[in-house]
This record gives structure tokens, C-alpha cells and sequence, in this order.
């Protein structure tokens, strides 16, 4: 039964390897946005082209280089040539139109508008390589040591590169922007001159094949001939928030297999893991005995929750709590942390709490007297001793007399 308990624990507290549940992109991470934790990852750490994942460092890029987003600026020729030949997803803008930079950043991330993504390089830094210049410099800044961009919009090059795990650290950043997560959280926007409305691939993807989303809020999608299918997104369930990046699903497939890789794994982890509090402030945390008290015992309530993301299987009972410190309580005891528990799950250490005391304990004399006998005989026998001492001085000073 111990070795059976254990199993559970494997299956459902520690990251399962994503391999298992066999989903058809290469690459994959997946957050516990409330703890900021990989709840599993598939090839995390290596090279992958990213495609249009890329337009999530040009977005935030540009945003922080913007002074007014709603100034109007032109749509230049420079910005839309050569996308046709280079088969680039576009937003539709074209030359000569007035556009305001807000137009361009929803046309960025919603319809993946490399006319859009060139037009922000053209005004922020004069041409796309020098504008490419800022996003590797935000790579450093972000500590990437296995990141390259090559160009704004993320066609394939050999020196444009990332892993999932290091995309997953740029949409964290930027994700903190309130803009950038304005925009990215968005399915249908209007430009200004109510010349063209963008809808996110993602939702037309949901849509062409008819597919149910319960939990995606936000995302954005790739697709290169060698970056295959590529999704990133965040979601939420039950007050649990989600940030999934894959990449290299089969580009040659029918199917939109990157959008069916998310939904399937937001599917079985809101099925099958929730929080569990394991330790609440109502729980006794210790029983110690005491000492000058009328209280023989007592209970020292938990001053915290403690709340793990578990699978369901798993109960508050599953779990054992290991008591380290003062091993009895006096009425004399100043209050403050007098230890800490240690929480178990089958012998593996989940977290320690202090144990905190907070008052509590009657006096008692009859305890008082009871609990330190020897002391109290020591003074007995010392008053005795005195008053002894002090009856012979008196007996001498008569004899003197």
C-alpha cells in the first residue's frame, strides 16, 4: 500500500513527462502562472524556430518605444516589399494609408501582419535590422542565452532561433505590460480609419474547424515551413492561470494540430489537478504539554494556509505533519515562533511552516508549585536554614549579655 501511495505521489504531484500524453508538437512548456511553475515541458531547452511567435518580442519592443500610440503615421512601400515573394503573413494594410501606431500593434499580434511588424521597424528605428538590433538587445536584458532574431516577423533563418522555455520568459515580460496584454487578450479589433477589421488567427482557427475553447483568453499563433505549427497562450480555470508555449507541430497536417496539442492539455490538467489546502488556519499544527498551567495540554493553530496544486486523487489525510521545536510549553513562554512543521506527502518533504505562539495559557499555583517541587523544597529549606541561623545569632547575642 506505502509503494502505492508513492505511485500517486509521482502521478500526480510532481511534472509528468509531457511525452505521455502525446501530443503532437515537439516542443512544449507549460506554466502554473499562480506559482510560476513548469507543471511539465517536452524539449524545452532546445533550438526551435518560432515563427510568428516572434511578433510577441516586436510588440513589446515596439510598445516600449512608442511615445504617443495613437499618433498617425504612413504606411511606407519600403515596409511592404518583397512580404508576397517571401510568402508573409500580412494584415492588409498597403501603401500611403494613415494608420495610428496602436493600429499597427493590434495588426501585429491579432492578424500576424509582417506589413505592420516592418512599418513599426521603419518608424521607431529607420529599417528592420536596426529595430532587430533592439529585440536582441531586450534578449540580454531578459538573461537569453539561447535566443536570436534575425528579423521582425519571424521567417526562417538560420540565426533566428529560441527555445519554449526562453519564449516563455519574453511573454512573461511582456505579458506585464498592460498594453501589450490588452491587445494580446483581444479577438477583433477595428482600425481607426474603419478600413480593416483584424481577427485573431487563433479564434478563426476555433472557428474554420469548429473547435470548443474553455479556457484560452489569449494567445498568439506561427506557422513556418520549418517551425511546423506554433501556439503560444494563457488560460484560466478556476482562478488558475495557465501559460502554454509549443512549437513544431506538423506543418503538413490538415488539421490545426498546435491549437488541438493546447486544448487537449488544459483539458486533462483542469480535470485532473486543483488546489488542495493542506493546512488551513482552524488546523492544529501541535499539541505540546505544559508547564505552570491549568491547561495539561495545548493545541497551537496554524497562522497560515498552505495550498498545493495537486492531482484530484490526492487528499488532505495523504499528507503527514512532523512537529520541530519546543517540546513543552510554559506559562512563561514569550510569545513569537517557538518552531516549525514539517509537511509530508509519503516521506517527501512539501513545505515547512513556523509554528508560531500567540498566548494562551492559564496560570496555575497549584501547577506552579506542582511543576517545580525541587525548587520550591530548595526554598523551603533555605527560608528554614535562615530563620535557623538567624535564632542562634539571637542566642549568642543573649549569652553575651
Amino acid at each position: 500500500m506505502k509503494y502505492l501511495k508513492y505511485l500517486v505521489f509521482l502521478l500526480f504531484f510532481i511534472p509528468i513527462n509531457i511525452e505521455a500524453l502525446e501530443i503532437n508538437s515537439e516542443h512544449a512548456i507549460l506554466y502554473n502562472m499562480n506559482d510560476d511553475t513548469v507543471i511539465f515541458e517536452k524539449n524545452a531547452n532546445e533550438r526551435t524556430y518560432i515563427a510568428s511567435l516572434t511578433k510577441i518580442m516586436t510588440t513589446i519592443v515596439a510598445i516600449e518605444n512608442i511615445d504617443d500610440i495613437d499618433e498617425t503615421v504612413t504606411i511606407p512601400y519600403e515596409a511592404l516589399n518583397g512580404l508576397i515573394e517571401a510568402n508573409a503573413s500580412v494584415a492588409g494594410f498597403y501603401s500611403g494609408q494613415k494608420v495610428t501606431y496602436l493600429d499597427l500593434l493590434y495588426g501585429v499580434l491579432l492578424p500576424s501582419g509582417a506589413d505592420a511588424t516592418r512599418t513599426l521597424a521603419y518608424y521607431i528605428s529607420g529599417n528592420e535590422d536596426d529595430f532587430v538590433k533592439l529585440m536582441n538587445d531586450k534578449t540580454l536584458e531578459l538573461g537569453l542565452t539561447n535566443t536570436h532574431f534575425a528579423n521582425t516577423s519571424g521567417l526562417d533563418t538560420d540565426n533566428h532561433y529560441s527555445t519554449v522555455r526562453e519564449m516563455s520568459i519574453i511573454l512573461k515580460y511582456a505579458l506585464q505590460n498592460p498594453l501589450f496584454k490588452k491587445i494580446y487578450t483581444t479577438n477583433s479589433y477595428t482600425t481607426s480609419d474603419n478600413s480593416l477589421t483584424f481577427k485573431s488567427v487563433f479564434s478563426n482557427y476555433l472557428n474554420r474547424y469548429e473547435l470548443t475553447n474553455n479556457y484560452i483568453y489569449g494567445s498568439k499563433t506561427g506557422f513556418t515551413t520549418k517551425a511546423g505549427y506554433c501556439l503560444s497562450s494563457i488560460a484560466n480555470y478556476d482562478n488558475v492561470e495557465y501559460l502554454l508555449i509549443t512549437t513544431e507541430a506538423d506543418g503538413e497536417s490538415n488539421q490545426p494540430l498546435h491549437i488541438m496539442d493546447a486544448l487537449m492539455l488544459y483539458d486533462y490538467y483542469t480535470s485532473n489537478y486543483h488546489y488542495l489546502d493542506i493546512v488551513t488556519p482552524n488546523d492544529t499544527i501541535a499539541t505540546l504539554d505544559t508547564k505552570n498551567s491549568k491547561e495539561q495540554q495545548f493545541e497551537i493553530k496554524a497562522t497560515e494556509t498552505v495550498s498545493k496544486y495537486l492531482g484530484k486523487s490526492i487528499s488532505k489525510d495523504d499528507f503527514d505533519l512532523r512537529y520541530n521545536g519546543l517540546e513543552e510549553l510554559d506559562y512563561f513562554t514569550k510569545e513569537g515562533q517557538i518552531g516549525t512543521v514539517d509537511i509530508f506527502l509519503n516521506d517527501e518533504l512539501i513545505e515547512t511552516i513556523p509554528v508560531i505562539y500567540s498566548g494562551g495559557l492559564t496560570f496555575s499555583i497549584i501547577s506552579f508549585l506542582t511543576d517545580n517541587i525541587l525548587i520550591v523544597l530548595l526554598i523551603i529549606i533555605l527560608i528554614i536554614g535562615y530563620k535557623l541561623k538567624r535564632k542562634k545569632s539571637r542566642k549568642l547575642k543573649l549569652k553575651k549579655l
